[in-house]
């Protein structure tokens, strides 16, 4: 069987202080290394990156911009109608709730 750390060695594997250091730890942290400083590009440079990463953009055709704009407009009018049923449905039952009172 094994024999397990007693509470003061499993504190000290946590992190915590242990009984037998009386109660100081010592404890490093490695500093993270620095980074190694940028290379500077200068503004003719970024504007050739800058370029070059434009011509990958793959961009929608005419007819799927239109597409989409019709899908969106149609999923916002569903969620108006749904929402303004709900309200609806909810201020009706609020209304009947309230008047069963009087």
């Amino acid at each position: 069987m094994a024999k397990r750390p007693t509470s003061g060695a499993r504190s000290a594997q946590r992190g915590g202080t242990s009984k037998a250091s009386g109660g100081a730890v010592a404890t490093t942290i490695a500093a993270p290394e620095p980074a190694a400083p940028k290379k500077r590009t200068n503004p003719a440079q970024f504007a050739r990156e800058v370029r070059a990463e434009a011509r990958k953009i793959t961009w929608t055709s005419r007819k799927e911009t239109w597409i989409t704009s019709v899908m969106v407009f149609i999923m916002v009018a569903i969620a108006t109608l749904f929402f303004w049923g709900v309200d609806a449905i909810l201020g009706w039952g609020v209304s009947r709730f309230i008047t069963l009172g009087r």
